[in-house]
């Protein structure tokens, strides 16, 4: 075969290998469970903070370790491996130190290895009213923004996780009006989602900020809706602030969260599940390929050594 012929047919089956390469999305991209997490200081996380002039202690227990399965939204809207604190980039203008979300992941990946990848999406703010998070007001907007953002590489939204209303607890207007605020806004969470039956699993409060956190707790506990479940923090260990989750509070309840979700909530745990007839009509998951750069490199190498 001419010298020629032979390099261009070499950079030919080099093209095709490349494009052929490209059209395969990773598995990762395509199996994460999501679980988009809001709410004020307790879900963003200050265990290990014991108050706000001092930072966070570092301390990182094994139950919030890092897993490479376990991915966090980043404030960019890229995916990256998730680590304590998990709204670092987020709730900015607080100390961040552990959350619910890391001990929730790893005890799904722990009792349920077969979901695969799951994708974490901070988006709590401390010190917010439930009035903040109102269908067109700031944080609400963010929150959906990032929700989109989450499942446009593959994947779906599974779960909202909520723990807010202690800045409810200040006067008794916000109170008494916190359980009608807090069912529309599950309503409209799962509207803009169109995920009309959306698992949330919210936070009975384990403290408030002001003296009508019975008030607030006798809405979220009586909040009736189907695909919703209260996981009560009454009684948790607090920083010495009296108002923040202490780190092994939130250990405790992530893996109360995640035993929620992964037992007490109706078959199928997705929101969205494809029809009996289109799982079964399904072709099988691709295998993993290797990265364009090395298909091409080993194509190059063996036709060469070949000819």
């Amino acid at each position: 075969m001419p010298k020629r012929m032979r390099s261009l047919l070499m950079w030919l089956l080099l093209l095709i290998t490349m494009m052929e390469g490209g059209a395969v999305r990773p598995l990762v991209q395509a199996q994460k469970t999501i679980f988009i997490l809001a709410g004020q200081s307790n879900m963003a996380g200050r265990g290990g903070v014991a108050n706000f002039s001092l930072p966070w202690d570092g301390v990182v227990p094994p139950e919030c370790r890092q897993n490479p399965s376990i991915l966090r939204l980043s404030a960019g809207l890229d995916w990256v491996e998730a680590e304590e604190p998990l709204h670092k980039d987020i709730d900015v203008t607080k100390t961040n130190g552990i959350g619910p979300g890391m001990p929730f992941a790893n005890r799904i990946l722990e009792k349920k290895p077969e979901v695969g990848v799951v994708g974490l999406v901070p988006c709590a703010i401390g010190g917010t009213n439930i009035s903040e998070w109102e269908r067109g007001r700031e944080l609400y907007t963010h929150m959906m923004r990032r929700a989109q953002a989450s499942v446009r590489d593959g994947g779906t939204i599974s779960a909202l996780l909520w723990y807010q209303g202690e800045s409810d607890t200040l006067n008794v207007a916000d109170a008494q009006s916190y359980g009608s605020r807090l069912r529309k806004f599950f309503s409209h969470v799962r509207a803009d989602l169109q995920s009309p039956l959306l698992p949330i699993i919210q936070v009975a409060l384990a403290s408030g900020q002001g003296p009508y956190v019975e008030t607030v707790r006798e809405a979220q506990l009586g909040m009736d809706l189907l695909n919703l479940r209260t996981v009560d923090a009454k009684g948790s260990p607090l920083e010495p602030d009296g108002l923040h989750l202490s780190t092994p509070a939130q250990v405790h309840l992530g893996q109360m969260m995640a035993d929620t979700f992964l037992h007490f909530l109706p078959a199928p745990i997705r929101a969205q599940v494809p029809s009996p007839s289109k799982a079964a009509a399904a072709p099988p998951p691709r295998a993993r390929r290797l990265p364009n750069f090395a298909a091409a490199f080993l194509t190059l190498f063996f036709f060469s050594f070949f000819l």
